[in-house]
This record gives structure tokens, sequence and C-alpha cells, in this order.
């Protein structure tokens, strides 16, 4: 070989060399073009937040579809639920939430299985997931009717990188941890299938209104949201009372009339009338005030259209009564200074849980990151 042609072998292998280093540069700076900060997760939350607020006529068409899919999900339970979640998409709410959490971008998949019982009743457990830079592979509900799918097709729109992080499955396969969301039925299921895995897995639980008798009018009105919004269906739902000795029923029945227009949902109507037929053929002594039944019964969860109460002898016995069926009771509404492990919420606030309301009480964030590790 000539020193001439080896001089020009050397500087062709030099440039290919240093032109694939080039290319090998340009490939990772694409590539973290897709892996989004923490604080590109927060923006892209509170974008969507801005969205969902909107007037857009997209999002009226698509509430009007979810609406003939899902009775249930009328056009005002799932603004009703669209603003109690972008209440928490602030940046500074946002930012907060996480602070105590590092920025990172995890390999893990987690598996969500979803509920339906609330419009967009999973999206807490979604977000939790995004923001910690997580894979999320989800199982949405069969009565979701399409909510789901169209806020987090909006979130891709808004930050495209999103979309190496979610996958919507009709089955889960391949992952690494696992939240699932169910019945105490199905909970068992949940267990037998996923429990050798990393799980939070749900079970059904109720909400209960402790009443003192020194309630005005106005506070009790108040307790009507937290019966009626999302007809009862969600485990935030007041399904119980515990009231004192003696307590005057007509004070209640009359602080919630404004909420009668419940009455007029066919669903609803039909849980109720046979709910009604029932106590009447079996002579069981209830109230009714023609759209809620209220009947005394020491069990947690009432049929749709009823809500149980019980009676106490004095707050330290209601407390003890409570204590009873904490691991049932997903939160506790009242006026009342009582010491209970139940997250507590004055009366009308149910159904807006802040960032750090986890359902069960179970800290999704902690499960996540004590789990960060890559495979």
């Amino acid at each position: 070989m000539s020193r001439l042609y080896f001089q020009y072998y050397t500087k062709l292998v030099v440039i290919s060399y240093r032109h694939a280093k080039i290319l090998e540069k340009n490939i990772r700076t694409i590539l973290n073009r897709n892996i989004l900060t923490k604080k590109q997760r927060i923006e892209a939350f509170v974008a969507l937040g801005d969205f969902l607020l909107s007037d857009s006529r997209e999002i009226g068409d698509r509430l009007a579809i979810a609406a003939v899919k899902n009775p249930w999900y009328t056009p005002d339970n799932v603004r009703k639920q669209v603003r109690a979640i972008c209440e928490n998409l602030t940046e500074e709410k946002l930012e907060s939430w996480l602070s105590s959490y590092p920025d990172i971008s995890s390999a893990r998949v987690v598996g969500l299985i979803l509920a339906g019982n609330v419009p967009l009743v999973g999206f807490h457990d979604i977000m939790c997931v995004l923001l910690s830079g997580f894979h999320a592979q989800i199982k949405v509900s069969s009565d979701d009717a399409g909510l789901t799918t169209f806020v987090l097709e909006k979130l891709v729109q808004i930050a495209p990188a999103f979309a190496q992080k979610i996958q919507l499955v009709e089955r889960l396969s391949d992952f690494d941890l696992i939240i699932a969301t169910g019945s105490t039925n199905s909970s068992r299921y949940f267990e037998y299938y996923f429990g050798k895995k990393p799980h939070i897995i749900r079970k059904n639980r109720n909400s209960v209104a402790l009443l003192t008798g020194e309630e005005d009018k106005e506070a009790l009105t108040r307790l009507g949201y937290d019966i009626f919004d999302y007809f009862g269906l969600g485990c935030r739902s007041v399904s119980k009372l515990l009231v004192p000795q003696g307590y005057d029923m007509s004070r209640f029945f009359e602080a919630i009339e404004g909420f009668s227009d419940v009455g007029n949902h066919h669903k609803y109507r039909n849980n109720y009338d046979y709910n009604k037929s029932i106590y009447l053929i079996n002579k069981d002594r209830h109230f009714d005030n023609g759209f809620l039944l209220l009947k005394e019964d020491p069990r947690m969860a009432s049929p749709l259209g009823v809500v149980f109460f019980e009676e106490y002898e004095n707050l330290d016995a209601a407390a003890s009564r409570l204590s009873a069926d904490a691991g049932h009771i997903q939160c506790l509404v009242t006026e009342a200074t009582i010491e209970t492990a139940i997250p507590t919420f004055s009366l009308g606030n149910s159904q807006c849980p802040g960032l750090t309301d986890y359902a069960d009480g179970v800290d999704v964030l902690r499960f996540l990151f004590a789990h960060a590790a890559d495979k």
C-alpha cells in the first residue's frame, strides 16, 4: 500500500468516525426531546386543565356522546368532575405536591385498571403515574364512555412525548406494578392474578356524614352535594348518616328539597322506585321525601336512592362506631370536632378531594417511587 493511499484511507476513517459521533449525538438530542422533565410534565397537565375548562365545542360534543353511551354521565356531572379535577391542575399545586420526589424517567410500567362508576374517576391514578415519569398501561372501564381516551389524546396533543408513556389496552401484560380499582368481589380476582407484583388493590368503600343536630339549613343543604353528586355512585358519596338520638329528619328533608331534580333521571328513579316497593312490601320502617329514602340500618353501603342512618348517644359513641368500620369508609363529612383517622371534610366537600387525598388512604406517589428502580 502506497503512503499516499494510506493517508487517504486514514482520512476517510477519521471522517467516517467523526460523522458517526455527530450522528450519534444528534440521535441522542432527538431522543432527549422525547423525555419530558418534571417541569415539562407539570406544564402539560396545567395546559390540559386550561383546555378542559374552556368552552370548546369539541368538549361539548364529547360530553353529549358520553351521555348517550352512559346515561349516568350527564353533561352536568361530567363538568362537575372536570372542575374538581382542574382545581388541582395549577402549577403551584402540582409543584408543591411533587416537590419531595426526584425528577426521573422510569422504564417501569404501571398497569392501571380503572373503575367507571364516576366520570374520569381514574384520572388521579393516571396523573400520578405520568407526572412521576413512569409508563402507564391503562385498561379503562367499559362504562368510561370514551372520556379517558379523549382526555389522554388531548394530553398527547399538548405534549407529544407522552405518547411513548401511555398505552391503552384491553388486557394488561408485561407490567411491573399494578393499581387496580374495583369492587370487593373483583378485588379477590385482582389479588389472585396480580398479588405477586407490587400493587395497590382497592375494594368497595362508602362515605359517612356525622350530624350533631346543630347544623343550620345551609349546612344541611351542602350535605346534599355529598349525597347526590354523581347520583351517589362514588366511593366519596355519602351513603350513611350518623345522627343524635331523636333527630328530626324533617329538617334534613327540607334542606335538600333543591335536589329533587335527581328523581327525574330515569335510571335513578328506577332504583328509587324499586327500593321503595321492597320496603313497602316488607313493611320496613323508612322515611321518604319523593326522591330519597332514609332507612335505619347498621350497614355502611346503601342501595341507590337510599341513605342508611343510625342514631348515636354521644360523640364518643359516634367516634367508636366510625372506628369499628374505618376500613370500609372512604371519608367522613361533618361540622363536628371529632378524633378519627378517617379523612374528614366539612359538609358539601366530600367530592372535592385535594391531590393528597388518596383513595383508601394509600399514598400513590410514595408507592410508585418506592418501586422506581429500573428493571
